[in-house]
């Protein structure tokens, strides 16, 4: 079984280069997001950003090794250790320089480090628009690191090329499409350490199949277990449990954050285990901002919550309504995996979560949601003029994914996407799944003519029409 779950996980590759050279910027042209998607949450910090790419036909997920820009010591060697550890969980690396800045010190010095680790890496030269080829790869031939590849992350050019290099021979989309059938509900269990994901999964299994100890990091690896119960199918996948960057000092305790999304992207449903006696850490809301890039249906599993007072309790309740209104769409259980508390529950929100996440609405239906959604509250105006949004159909499962047509869909503000997204899921009665919408834009039928008619002109056209017909 954790054979075949490696051959579902999606391959991924680094983005490493020191300070302010555009790597954020190129993560989030390769994501086609604008932002992590947490940004906008006070308190949560990312030592790296993990994201699923969107450009070109393979499937594959993109590791920013950003972030690293406020620390203060030795640049060279800080830059040096997070950019290899990433790299270490990845299939390739892409090495990001800034060609108005030119080759520098620590560009080489990065560069004879990425080399030693074996992995293939390529040469991703931003901010190159204008700049002569022949130019650039004389200057960074020093390097060894091949071709330079001229790339703008601000502008878009040269992405399609770079990711068509990058994942030559990776498998595509369709490739790693899975049976969703087999195997029964796929169920990631995701977490800081020592939160009791592997205690969780034994106390689901009924029995002692996963190793746990009371010490960060005891599981090292994505381990996925079967389980029949109440004669469903699921698969358990307990993940290497996720902690922050700065306190991995040894190799047991060492966490793959890769490994982790990729089990959330294999997954249908994610758990994500909290720790209740330590209170709601911004490590928790990085891993939830995680499972919401994929799009992951989800359930909050908020674990040890016997042996609290009943002050303790109530405070922590207030405070995950708080933090987690960006995640408002999971439901949330007070579990203790050691003595079995509310586990029961969860499966109960497993289901409902993935019947969420599959569910299959016919386009009328849609559209007339989409109708009642604009009656209650109408997009803005845009240059005077009103959005106009036409119908909608369904885009795709896992999670539900609803296409909007309309006519200026390319100035729908995020603020009016939000509202339609928790419009449709409670008139839907979704649970614990997110509803992604997406706008397409109509096609003009009069674009290219020089003198298109009016509709009172098409009007009169079909009244006379109609009376030559009848008349004839």
């Amino acid at each position: 079984m954790a054979h075949e779950l490696r051959q579902q996980l999606k391959p991924a590759f680094a983005i490493i280069g020191r300070p302010n050279v555009g790597k954020s910027t190129l993560f989030n042209r390769i994501t086609r997001t604008r932002d992590a998607l947490v940004a906008d949450v006070p308190g949560v910090t990312r030592d790296v950003k993990l994201g699923v790419g969107r450009v070109g036909r393979a499937a594959y997920l993109v590791v920013d090794t950003g972030g690293i820009a406020e620390e203060r010591g030795e640049l060279a060697e800080l830059v040096t250790r997070q950019a290899l550890q990433a790299l270490d969980e990845c299939a390739a690396g892409v090495f990001v320089v800034d060609a108005r800045e030119g080759l520098t010190a620590t560009d080489q010095e990065l560069a004879r480090s990425l080399r030693r680790s074996g992995k293939p890496l390529y040469l991703a030269v931003n901010k190159s628009e204008g700049m002569n080829a022949d130019m650039l790869r004389a200057e960074y031939a020093s390097l060894g690191l091949g071709e330079p590849l001229p790339v703008s992350g601000a502008h878009g050019v040269g992405i399609d090329e770079l990711i068509a290099t990058v994942t030559k021979g990776w498998p595509r989309t369709e490739d790693l499409e899975q049976d969703d059938t087999a195997g029964g509900i796929r169920v990631a269990i995701v977490g800081r350490p020592n939160v009791g994901k592997s205690t969780l999964v034994n106390r689901m299994l009924g029995e002692e199949r996963m190793i746990t100890a009371d010490l960060p990091g005891t599981t090292h690896d994505s381990v996925s277990v079967p389980l029949e119960r109440h004669g469903r199918q699921y698969t358990l996948i307990d993940t290497a449990g996720i902690r922050r960057r700065s306190r991995v000092t040894d190799v047991v305790e060492k966490f793959s954050a890769v490994k982790t999304l990729q089990a959330i992207d294999a997954a249908q449903v994610v758990i994500v285990v909290l720790d209740a006696r330590d209170s709601l850490t911004e490590q928790d809301l990085t891993v939830l901002g995680g499972v919401l890039e994929v799009g992951r249906s989800m359930v909050v599993a908020v674990n040890k919550w016997d042996g609290m007072t009943g002050e303790a309790r109530e405070e922590l309740k207030r405070q995950i309504d708080r933090r987690l209104e960006f995640v408002d769409f999971a439901e949330t259980r007070y579990i203790s995996a050691l003595h079995g508390t509310g586990v029961g529950e969860l499966f109960a929100a497993l289901d409902e979560a993935h019947r969420s996440a599959y569910i299959d609405v016919q386009t009328s239906d849609l559209t007339e949601l989409l109708y009642r959604a604009v009656e209650t509250h109408n997009p803005p105006l845009v240059n005077g003029r009103r959005i106009k949004l036409r119908y909608a159909h369904m885009g795709g499962k896992n999670p539900p994914t609803i296409i909007i047509h309309g006519n200026q869909t390319d100035s729908v503000p995020e603020t009016y996407r939000r509202y339609l997204s928790s419009f449709y899921r409670r008139a839907l009665k979704l649970t614990g799944t997110p509803v992604r919408i997406e706008f397409r834009q109509n096609e003009n039928p009069f674009k290219g003519r020089k003198n298109p008619l009016t509709a009172r002109q098409v009007k009169k056209r079909q009244r006379l029409r109609a009376h030559i017909k009848k008349n004839s």
